[in-house]
């Protein structure tokens, strides 16, 4: 299961002074996120700010 604490998606609103996801999810990814089920988020990925330093070595 994804943890949205750790994906790049999951990002600081300053207008509204919280974090918010900057994917817009349809009617039945909502349901099944917000049921809290098995669901994985499709749109997951890490926030990892040193892959691309790996990459690059």
């Amino acid at each position: 299961m994804s943890n949205c604490d750790i994906c790049v998606n999951y990002v600081y609103d300053e207008e509204y002074e919280c974090y918010s996801c900057l994917v817009n999810l349809d009617e039945d990814e909502m349901y099944r996120f917000l049921t809290g089920g098995r669901w994985e988020c499709p749109y997951f990925r890490r926030d990892d700010e040193y892959g691309v330093v790996r990459h690059q070595i």
